[in-house]
């Protein structure tokens, strides 16, 4: 145990956001420097529980308690030799991730939370400063190949454990880079891009291969695929995004989230003097109260907007934790992001009805209702009808599988009732030697599923192509369900 006391002694505290009107005017992350003096205490509050509900919190399984103590000890290098033992990214999960290890520490049945995130980042990113961060190629090659479709964290993760077990590792990709979502769906005041860069460096250093601008399923077959390679894994992700096909949605200003944000993150690095999306001077509208809807408020904020306003079908949630939700679960409850700092006005439990146009076919103006859940569905409130002033909209209301592209097709893999990629307890898709991990089979979810479920794969492809594995598997087949 770190500090015995340190539950008790030391009041939970996170790093400091940039002041409001100074960030706003970058596009850099929105933390402050915290000093690794300040981290240790933080970490001293952890109870080393003899049931660590973290762990279970978290999909990764990480190592919360050991290194907590570790980076109250000053041990650095051992701390993120635990950190790195289940996670391949914690830059990223550091950043990123909505935190489920911190409702489920012990410590917050009755105080705040230890500060795991944040303690998790600091071991990585001291790591990296230390060059304590190597890369791991491996000892002997095995002559097997692997095809990793897609450059999310799930096929990151399933990339760099496969390559380090010996074999052969291409990752494709049909953006201009490697990233994924991570790339071009998370803003850089979120993370950096360079962060991302040096993890891919690494990975490259040991061996894996990265083929980027390459749309599989056009350019590569899935024939290419089955006959160049001797396993499979599809992490594309689940990009089918959901459409609110409503008077009006044809009209110039309404977008997708993702047709809008890799445009700010282009923006932000440089890359181009003027967006094709761009809502500086503009009142812009967003549909959607979760992460995504927050990146495009932030977006817009840095951008110059004249107004945004964010919508939520659902009622505000509470402030507390709900007695329906009870610890160690993960809470619906009523959050602040820093995007939400920068700009907040948002409106629940409203419905979108109409978009509304001028002469010309833009934009004008949005209708709403608010909204009421009875019997199992939303009704609108008579009498409730109003317009919000709108020059751009932009729809973050989530995503609902896999893209049906020709690549899905090619490779005759099965779909489930949910329309994501169907697989069985070891990841193997209907079709022998097609794997996939993550969103794509998983649905939407967090980037510690993605990770884990990219690491668990691995672990599966390795046992088909050699007959064992030393990998990891953070998901066991036996908690997974099997092929229905």
């Amino acid at each position: 145990m770190a500090d015995p006391k340190g539950f008790m002694t030391t009041a939970r505290e996170v790093p400091k956001r940039r002041p409001v009107d100074v960030r706003i005017k970058d596009w850099r992350e929105v933390y402050e420097p915290q000093s690794f003096e300040h981290l240790q205490k933080q970490a001293g509050r952890c109870m080393d529980c003899g049931i660590p509900f973290c762990h279970n919190g978290c999909p990764l399984g990480n190592l919360i308690p050991e290194w907590n103590d570790l980076i109250y000890r000053g041990d650095k290098e051992e701390a993120i030799n635990r950190l790195h033992a289940t996670n391949n990214f914690p830059e990223f999960t550091g950043r990123l991730c909505p935190a489920p290890c911190e409702t489920a520490c012990v410590v917050a049945i009755n105080r705040d939370a230890v500060t795991i995130k944040q303690i998790e980042l600091r071991t990585i990113e001291e790591a990296f400063d230390m060059d304590n961060v190597k890369p791991m190629p491996p000892d002997r090659l095995t002559g097997k190949t692997v095809a990793v479709i897609g450059s999310g964290p799930a096929g990151l993760a399933a990339a760099q454990q496969l390559t380090r077990a010996g074999h052969t590792v291409a990752v494709y990709e049909r953006a201009d880079k490697i990233g994924g979502l991570l790339r071009y769906g998370i803003p850089e005041f979120k993370m950096e891009k360079h962060i991302l860069d040096r993890r891919l460096e690494q990975m490259e250093q040991e061996g894996t291969r990265f083929r980027s601008g390459v749309d599989v399923g056009i350019e590569l077959t899935g024939t290419d695929l089955r006959r160049k390679y001797d396993a499979v894994v599809l992490a594309v992700g689940a990009t089918q995004w959901r459409d609110l096909n409503i008077k009006g949605r044809d009209l110039k200003g309404v977008y997708q989230a993702m047709e809008f944000l890799p445009w700010g993150n282009k923006q932000a690095l440089g890359e181009v003097e003027e967006p094709a999306i761009n809502v500086a001077g503009k009142h812009v509208v967003i549909l959607g109260g979760g992460d995504t809807g927050a990146d495009c408020l932030g977006t817009s904020v840095r951008q110059g907007a004249a107004s945004v306003t964010q919508l939520e079908i659902m009622p505000r949630p509470t402030d507390e934790r709900p007695a329906s939700q009870p610890w160690p679960t993960y809470p619906m409850i009523y959050r602040v992001s820093s995007a939400h700092e920068e700009q907040d006005n948002r409106m629940f439990a409203v419905s979108t009805e109409e978009f509304l146009g001028d002469s010309e076919g833009n934009l004008r103006a949005i209708k709403i209702v608010e909204t009421e859940f009875i019997n199992g569905k939303f009704e609108a409130k008579s009498g409730s009808e109003k317009e919000i002033k709108a020059d751009f909209v932009f729809m973050a209301m989530g995503f609902t599988g896999p893209e049906k592209s020709s690549l899905i097709n090619q490779l005759e893999v099965g779909l489930d009732e949910r329309g994501n990629i169907k697989r069985d307890a070891n990841f193997q898709t209907t079709e022998e030697g097609i794997f996939v991990a993550g969103d794509a089979g998983r649905g939407q979810s967090l980037i510690v599923w993605a990770i884990a479920e990219g690491r668990s794969a691995a672990a599966a492809v390795d046992t088909y192509l050699t007959g064992g594995t030393q990998l990891p598997s953070p998901i066991e087949p036996t908690s997974r369900p099997l092929m229905v």
